[in-house]
């Protein structure tokens, strides 16, 4: 059986019955995000239909529950996800590529004053998440955060968060927010990927494209397949964003809720519009990795002027 999920959509595609020479195609889903159309269509043979009508009802339960057991709704999003990778095992998994990346590249030594800044803008963004989340009795989707935030002297623009909080920010990204504001949202952008789960959507997705086992079975750190997928969503070697890239519905909810960070953090959360306006003319024929799985276009300027007002209620809140 091969799976493909797309987004929060698990197609199952082809299920090759060789003993009854019988090639059933499910072309339905069972929904994580719960769209309307997430009914099931069946293909079949007509020969011995009955039959074959029993064996495939019998299949369509199994997988009915096996994804309905494999989807959980994110209470801050608000939304369904895919969920076949333990938290615990992600952030053991970070934590690891985390130490290792920083032994092998030039960390800006504490002390540095945009080192400094970085800390100083990420402590306040995680205390504003840890408050959200707290204030809609969530904070247990946090256990297993312990903040770092390093910045790494490099021309990259860029900046990204691993699971369990893991934070590094590049000198090369530095001169495109000129200000701890707009650094501010870039981190609250990107640390939500981390808070909201959508590396372990991705991974999950992923896993079930390859058939990889999960929820107990195999131990994620021992199984090369999943190992090679974690290194595809989170490595930092591997250009985050570049070989599975975040989908539109999940930037979307970075932009939103990374607005929201932000400005409860005291940061004014318009300067987005300038930083991203920044960000889009970096772009040409190699647009820098941040860039790279949702172009920083007038669509999306025009979405973060729409996410503005209610951005700016928890801005003026946070002044007060």
């Amino acid at each position: 059986m091969i799976c493909h999920c797309s987004h929060s959509k698990c197609i199952l595609v082809k299920n090759q019955l060789t003993d009854r020479h019988l090639q059933i195609k499910l072309a339905g889903v069972a929904f994580c995000g719960g769209d309307p159309d997430g009914w099931h269509s069946f293909f079949f043979d007509r020969e011995n239909s009955r039959n074959n009508m029993k064996y495939l009802f019998s299949l369509g339960a199994f997988f009915i529950c096996f994804f309905i057991s494999s989807c959980h709704t994110n209470s801050i999003i608000g939304r369904s996800q895919l969920d076949l990778v333990p938290e615990s095992e992600v952030q053991a998994m970070a934590l690891t590529q985390y130490k290792e990346f920083l032994s092998t590249n030039k960390v800006v030594p504490a002390g540095n004053q945009n080192q400094e800044m970085v800390k100083r803008v990420g402590n306040r963004i995680a205390a504003a998440i840890t408050k959200y989340y707290q204030e809609h009795g969530a904070g247990s989707e946090l256990e297993g955060y312990k903040w770092e935030f390093n910045l790494v002297d490099s021309k990259e623009v860029n900046a990204w968060c691993m699971p369990g909080g893991k934070v590094v920010v590049y000198t090369g990204l530095l001169p495109v927010t000129q200000n701890e504001t707009a650094l501010a949202i870039v981190l609250g952008h990107e640390i939500t990927h981390a808070v909201a789960g959508h590396g372990r959507e991705r991974m999950s997705q992923q896993l079930l494209a390859e058939g990889v086992q999960t929820a107990g079975n195999v131990a994620l750190g021992t199984n090369a397949k999943a190992v090679n997928i974690f290194n595809q969503v989170y490595a930092p070697t591997a250009q985050l964003g570049v070989l599975l890239p975040f989908s539109r519905k999940q930037e979307t909810e970075a932009d939103h809720f990374g607005l929201i960070f932000a400005a409860m953090a005291g940061y004014d959360p318009q300067e987005a519009i300038p930083f991203w306006t920044r960000m889009a003319a970096l772009g040409g024929d190699k647009p820098p990795v941040l860039l790279s799985d949702h172009p920083a276009d007038q669509d999306r300027i025009e979405k973060l002027k729409a996410l503005m007002p209610e951005a700016m209620k928890y801005y003026k809140g946070a002044k007060q």
